[in-house]
């Protein structure tokens, strides 16, 4: 063996190989490192090999990406159509508070005037109504402003108990006059007015409560809960609620004013 290895040419070698070459340990550690070498070459060549089934992995993540394109898409195109039916919703809904706003706002004043107007002031006191935001209104608040005859302008609670009725009555009555409400129940809203002001409210409500059909104007019936006689002599009927000793229960006394002409409820 040792003379077949030495008659091996390493001459072809290069320098750092044939000098190990002829010391059996530098050959054996030689050959290890070039055997790992090898090795690592081999797994290097093994990771580069092609994948077969690439080709199939491809087309089945195209169809999940098609896939999802398709619901991404169906997707946008419920959040158009949803967003378009809420700005259609928002409009209708900013068209029908301003169309009821601005006509409680041209009518507010008028009724102001009719209940506060007297002998002394024949033009009666004055109200407005304003937005905080025109732009989009439910932001904000809606200002309510009543001038009372010969006074300045105050804020709303400043006002006395009865300009305060009387500026509440005036708002609901030209709400009313937006959109009719079959009948209203006033529960002793005179509490606060003095002689003079009940019978221009109560004279108010009877003029109203006869309606003007050609002007479209619905009649205005109301149900009035009061301990003052100013409004008696302007109603349809009466109803009194007393108490019966007999039965110890209550009891209700009707009468009816329209067999007594219209100079009564007029």
């Amino acid at each position: 063996a040792l003379s077949a290895l030495a008659a091996v040419d390493f001459g072809e070698l290069p320098p750092e190989l044939a000098a190990s070459a002829a010391a059996p340990r530098e050959r054996e550690r030689v050959e290890a490192a070039l055997r790992a070498e090898i090795e690592e070459h081999g797994a290097e060549l093994a990771r580069g090999a092609p994948n077969l089934k690439a080709v199939d992995q491809y087309e089945a993540v195209r169809a999940r990406e098609a896939a999802q394109a398709g619901e991404l898409e169906a997707a946008r195109g419920a959040a158009r159509d949803a967003a378009d039916a809420f700005e259609g919703v928002r409009a209708r809904r900013h068209d029908l508070f301003m169309r009821a706003f601005e006509h409680a706002a041209a009518a507010v004043n008028d009724v102001f005037k009719d209940l506060t107007r007297s002998p002394a002031h024949p033009t009666g006191g004055s109200a407005y109504l304003a937005l905080d935001s025109a732009d989009d209104p439910y932001l904000g608040g809606v200002k309510f402003t009543a001038m009372p005859p010969a006074k300045r302008y105050r804020d709303m609670d400043a006002l006395s108990g009865g300009e305060k009725t009387l500026s509440a009555l005036a708002l609901l009555f030209a709400i009313h006059s937006f959109q009719a409400a079959p009948f209203f129940v006033l529960d002793e809203v005179d509490a606060a007015l003095d002689a003079a002001n009940v019978a221009r409210v109560a004279q108010y409500i009877s003029r109203k409560a006869r309606g003007d059909a050609a002007a479209g104007i619905a009649p205005l019936q109301a149900v009035v809960i009061s301990l003052k006689d100013g409004f008696y002599q302007h109603a349809d009927a009466l109803v009194g609620v007393c108490r019966d000793p007999d039965a110890g229960c209550s009891a209700t006394l009707t009468f009816d004013l329209d067999a007594y002409g219209p100079a009564v409820g007029a």
